[in-house]
């Protein structure tokens, strides 16, 4: 009856229907068009409907439309706020449902209306609101306005080495420093005269990386040359060398907490020695390319490695397995970073420099601009980020905002030339009121904060600007 009503009287709702037409065309035994036959209600009595105005149907079956059902009134709108007041509220409904079931009611234990705690009622009228909020126009993330830092200027130069200065450390004293070079020794020199106090010979190639031990009087070494030295400070003299990598080892760090040595290699491996014994623990195998960079710290995870083949990879200490392998590098990664305070670090590339916040490598910013190969990051307490660069190029950020502050390119050493202008390395002292570069040039040069400098006389040109998180 239904379809038929639609399709033969749609056309003509709002048109006066005769009951003479009706009977016409609906005789008594009728089939609608599904082919049920139709029955009326009253066999052998003329039965008589009478379509008019917008009512759908009749209130019933065999029911003809009365005056107050032929046209269907649509609520005023007071009727409709009457109606609202008396009905009960949201969370009374909610209580409602949420009442324990009766003992003659079932209810099945999967059901979705089954009690709940009132937390989770709460939790769940929380994410309609934030349903809701989420439809609002939002605006657009700006960047924060950037901590300000005095500007660092150039006010040493030390020279010494034959060659390139690949390499540089700060003992934990901060009285003195050490740099490895391409002229194949290790120079230790007076942190605060910049005097040269002792040479170390004994690498055959390119010293790639150096650090002091903070447990044990010891320093340790590597070199393109395959080797990994501990060097004995009281005798100045070799006592244990360390061999497995099967080619020049790019660099290298201690852990903080347990005599453990990390290695990395162009071989694509990162080792971990035992210091003591020399035994490798394990043989970190992963990378498809040269492994640049290695990291060390005492939490979660402990290792982290950045490599030319595109990838930083955070390694399982214990297990000697990877934990996570990041990916969003387009270039290689020469560089890596842990923040002194923050539970994050940061890693350098041609591309950009990106950070990151441990223990899973969630993404957290682009810090975008250092256009050019970044040998070395470093960071201090204070948030100050410094990467240099193959070009000879220093620029210093705000950890926090990313915000470039400052950017240095110092002049090459007379007589070198202007292609001798790159930064292998750098690293703050312990005061971190010093920040020394290793540079192509075969000289280091020491930076310290301009004390002169203001607010007012080196302003933060800084515009909430709508920030970009690209994520590669």
């Amino acid at each position: 009856m239904a379809i038929k009503l639609r399709n033969e009287y749609g056309p003509v709702l709002h048109m006066p229907t005769s009951k003479e037409n009706f009977k016409e065309k609906c005789p008594q035994n009728a089939s609608d068009s599904y082919g049920h036959k139709q029955y009326p209600a009253n066999q052998g009595q003329e039965v008589e409907y009478l379509v008019t105005g917008t009512h759908p149907y009749p209130p019933g079956p065999g029911v003809a439309l009365t005056a107050d059902t032929k046209i269907q009134r649509m609520p005023s709108e007071s009727a409709a706020q009457s109606l609202a007041v008396a009905l009960p509220s949201s969370q009374t409904r909610v209580d409602a449902n949420r009442s324990a079931p009766t003992g003659g009611e079932y209810r099945h234990p999967g059901a979705s209306d089954r009690s709940q705690p009132a937390g989770m009622t709460s939790a769940v009228m929380e994410a309609g609101n934030a349903k809701n909020s989420a439809l609002m126009a939002k605006k657009a993330p700006t960047m924060p306005k950037p901590q300000w830092h005095p500007p660092w200027k150039l006010y040493r130069v030390i020279s010494g080495h034959l060659g390139w200065v690949r390499c540089i450390a700060v003992e934990p004293g901060n009285q003195w420093f050490v740099t490895g070079s391409a002229d194949r020794t290790i120079k230790i020199w007076d942190l605060a005269s910049g005097k040269l106090k002792l040479s170390l010979t004994g690498h055959i190639s390119t010293v790639r990386g150096v650090i002091v031990s903070t447990r044990s009087p010891y320093l340790f070494s590597c070199g393109e040359d395959k080797q990994v030295k501990c060097w004995d400070l009281e005798y100045n003299k070799v006592i244990r060398h360390y061999h497995g990598h099967l080619s020049a080892v790019y660099g290298l760090d201690l852990h903080p907490t347990i005599d453990v040595l990390v290695t990395c290699s162009r071989d694509s491996t990162a080792r971990i020695w035992d210091v003591r014994t020399k035994a490798s623990v394990h043989t970190l195998s992963g990378h498809t390319n040269a492994v640049a960079t290695v990291r060390c710290q005492a939490a979660e995870p402990q290792i982290i490695t950045g490599s030319h083949d595109t990838t930083i990879r955070l390694w399982d200490l214990v297990a000697g397995k990877t934990r996570v392998t990041l990916t969003n590098h387009k270039k290689s990664v020469r560089a890596v970073v842990l923040h002194p305070r923050h539970y994050t670090f940061a890693s350098g590339s041609p591309d950009n420099i990106k950070q990151w916040k441990f223990p899973d490598g969630s993404f957290i910013q682009n810090l975008s601009g250092h256009n050019a190969i970044i040998n070395t990051l470093t960071v201090n307490s204070d948030g100050v980020l410094v990467s240099g660069a193959d070009n000879g190029t220093m620029h210093l950020w705000d950890w926090r905002t990313g915000y470039n502050f400052q950017r240095v390119h110092a002049a090459v050493q007379p007589g070198s030339l202007d292609s001798e202008s790159g930064i292998f390395a750098c690293a703050f002292d312990q005061s971190e009121s010093r920040l020394l570069t290793a540079e192509a040039d075969k000289t280091i040069k020491v930076y310290k904060e301009d004390d002169t400098a203001t607010e007012e006389t080196h302003p933060v040109s800084w515009k909430p600007e709508i920030i970009k998180r690209k994520r590669f």
